[in-house]
């Protein structure tokens, strides 16, 4: 028998790995990467502030997340830098400042390991009942812009064309980033929530025909490393998160070689 810990913990991942993998595929589609690590980064920000202030630590991580969102896109719009000189400079000063204010705080004990690393084990009732009703909320909006959204990346001038808006879609883009963020950084910790964002997604691209498809395939893959994650870590003793990561980082080299293996095959066919 599973111990009740241990089931939180699948049920709690399983929910971040469903929210996340519709969420991923734009970040794939996009190549916002570098725009993931940002805002992860700049969730170390909102946990020290939110702990100096006494305010909920989800709100705070949410609160500088969007910040940090909306400071990019008018950063973009003065075109005096790039975008990855922008992002890099959001990414390190953010997690700087959130490390230098955490040392001023000597009167709080606080664990930077579960905050980077994640805590899956630590999951509650109040946990889940918070990622599955915010998971519910991101994915009805995501739901609702994912037409623009989608033709935006596709194309921006041809959906500003269409009087889509891809300007606002993608500007609740990050904001539903930023949630996601917020509810699974106690799952995977700061530094590896990209990581659970990105490679499902890039693992379903190799095996879906459209991009709704693709993140239903994102989601599962997502879920299904979770669970191989937990299991894992039962087994070998190691760390939650980072377990979660590597059996989604087995799942997309098993994907590199199922396409290698087809691309053999296809070969060997031609020459006979």
């Amino acid at each position: 028998m599973l111990d009740d810990f241990f089931t939180r913990a699948l049920i709690g991942g399983i929910g971040v790995a469903l929210v996340a993998g519709p969420l991923g595929c734009f970040i794939v589609w996009r190549r916002m990467a570098y725009f993931g690590d940002t805002m992860a980064h700049s969730a170390l920000l909102g946990v020290a502030l939110a702990l100096l202030l006494e305010v909920n630590v989800i709100l705070g991580v949410f609160a500088i997340a969007t910040a940090v969102a909306l400071a990019l896109v008018l950063l973009q719009r003065q075109a005096q830098l790039p975008t990855d000189a922008l992002l890099g400079i959001l990414a390190h000063s953010t997690l700087a400042l959130g490390l230098v204010l955490v040392s001023f705080m000597a009167w709080l004990r606080i664990d930077l390991l579960s905050y980077l690393f994640g805590d899956l084990l630590a999951v509650s009732v109040t946990d889940i009942a918070l990622i599955y009703g915010g998971g519910l909320v991101v994915l009805g909006l995501l739901a609702a812009i994912w037409r623009p959204l989608l033709a935006g990346t596709v194309s921006a001038e041809l959906a500003a064309a269409e009087a889509l808006n891809p300007e606002r879609a993608r500007l609740v883009f990050m904001i539903l980033m930023a949630a996601v963020i917020a509810i699974a950084m106690k799952i995977v910790g700061i530094l590896l929530i990209t990581s659970l964002l990105i490679i499902p997604a890039a693992t379903a691209r190799r095996f879906a025909r459209g991009p709704e498809v693709m993140a239903l395939m994102a989601s599962g893959l997502g879920a299904l490393a979770v669970a191989l994650g937990l299991f894992g870590s039962l087994q070998f003793d190691t760390p939650s998160g980072p377990s979660v990561v590597v059996a989604a980082l087995l799942l997309f080299a098993i994907s590199l070689l199922s396409l290698v293996f087809r691309r053999g095959e296809r070969v060997l066919e031609r020459s006979l």
